[in-house]
């Protein structure tokens, strides 16, 4: 196993307050990080964090190897047909499988030339995490990845990181809903919780 991502004593303050507990998290090759915790505990925010999008107030964080972050609304552009909204992540890395192949690979074979505005919310969901299959990332950070989906779609998911860790790749993903029913023995979890509010007296 080779390490992919790593932070030492992570921290992100809001408002001048820290939003979690110091977070010392590793993640490696073939294996997924599940992120749990109440809402508002800072899920998504550390989800930026590690994709770089938003920067830690206090610690370190390391990647090693190239990510890719699917945030919790599926970031799609719904003038754009699903095969356009594809070719974009297709040529910013390695490029991974064709398109009409992501697409199939996600339940939307025969929907490539649709605008991504007459999807439906789960198709929505199944076209972002298309946009993982046609590019090599090492590295997925998924937020509330089976949100808007129907149980089909979320066997998809779970199918997805299966393969993802078979082929030697790490996740991150956030949840209050499910957890990937992939090997128990390549999960990791990780509640977060909510740091001690300082008194600013």
């Amino acid at each position: 196993m080779s390490l992919l991502l790593e932070t030492s004593r992570l921290e992100f303050h809001r408002y001048g307050q820290p939003v979690f507990r110091p977070l010392e998290l590793d993640l490696q090759s073939g294996r997924a990080i599940v992120l749990t915790g109440p809402n508002g505990v800072g899920k998504t925010t550390l989800l930026r964090l590690l994709a770089g999008i938003l920067a830690p107030v206090r610690g370190s964080l390391k990647h090693h190897g190239e990510i890719a972050f699917v945030g919790h609304l599926p970031a799609i552009k719904g003038d754009l047909t699903c095969r356009e909204n594809l070719a974009y992540e297709r040529h910013v890395g390695p490029p991974g499988l064709d398109m009409a192949e992501a697409l199939a690979r996600v339940g939307l074979a025969g929907l490539g030339s649709r605008p991504g505005r007459a999807l439906s919310a789960g198709q929505k969901r199944r076209l972002g995490l298309a946009r993982l299959l046609v590019r090599e990332t090492p590295t997925w950070l998924l937020d509330e990845p089976y949100a808007s989906l129907d149980d089909a779609g979320c066997s998809v998911v779970d199918e997805l990181i299966g393969e993802h860790l078979d082929d030697g790749g790490g996740v991150v993903l956030a949840t209050h809903q499910r957890h990937p029913r992939v090997d128990a023995q390549r999960l990791d979890n990780i509640t977060l919780e909510f740091a001690p509010v300082r008194d600013a007296s």
